[in-house]
């Protein structure tokens, strides 16, 4: 699997980062949504270098200009519903592509015992496309990979390329366990470990309760 690291050097992706991350910042709900949508917007136009582009003639009002315009067919997917406010960021510089959704969640047996559940899926058709998945944390790494197998029963995309804002390494390591070397991981920052409930730290708190409350 390909790794992208985007927090090589601080930029403004970190200050959106610092703020996710604030306790008290993150107590203003469309606050937390917005810098979500800020950060997808990031990820975006760094994920963008890596498309295919054509030739192309600008006309302007004194001339042409010889440029390039973007060939790839994208599909953003984002993984409900944490997904949403991330995803809107990706909208907001994808305006031509499709977008589809899926819905991933941990079923608990027991405090420390979990398994994926996928019950939803509303998507366009993949097939040649390039697609992104949005989701903002990468704790285990189970929900990907388990979105990654029922799309795939359905669909054959060209390229998968995942996009998440704060990653575990024992999240990362399972990826490349379980999915094929041409996936690109694209992540803006990296965390230390899981704890023993298998969340981030030092994390951000449950993304999904942050930006659209507490649910039962």
């Amino acid at each position: 699997m390909h790794l992208h690291y985007l927090n090589e050097k601080p930029s403004l992706l970190t200050h959106f980062i610092n703020e996710l991350r604030d306790i008290e910042i993150q107590k203003e709900k469309g606050r937390f949504r917005k810098n979500l949508e800020k950060i997808g917007s990031l990820m975006a136009y760094e994920m963008s270098k890596h498309l295919d582009y054509k030739p192309i003639a600008v006309t302007t009002p004194l001339g042409q200009k010889a440029s390039h315009d973007l060939q790839d067919n994208v599909v953003v997917l984002s993984i409900l519903r944490a997904g949403l406010a991330l995803h809107q960021g990706f909208i907001a510089f994808l305006n031509t592509s499709d977008h589809g959704f899926i819905s991933a969640y941990r079923d608990h047996s027991d405090e420390f015992h979990f398994e994926i559940k996928v019950e939803y899926m509303a998507v366009p058709d993949l097939k040649d496309k390039i697609l992104w998945i949005v989701d903002p944390m990468l704790a285990t790494g189970k929900s990907i990979v388990e979105v990654i197998k029922h799309l795939q029963a359905l669909h054959q995309p060209k390229e998968i390329h995942l996009a998440v804002v704060v990653a575990a390494p024992e999240g990362i390591a399972y990826l490349q366990q379980q999915l094929p070397e041409h996936v690109h991981l694209w992540m803006a920052d990296v965390d230390d470990c899981l704890n023993e409930h298998q969340y981030i730290v030092p994390g951000l708190g449950d993304a999904g309760d942050l930006a659209y409350g507490v649910k039962l």
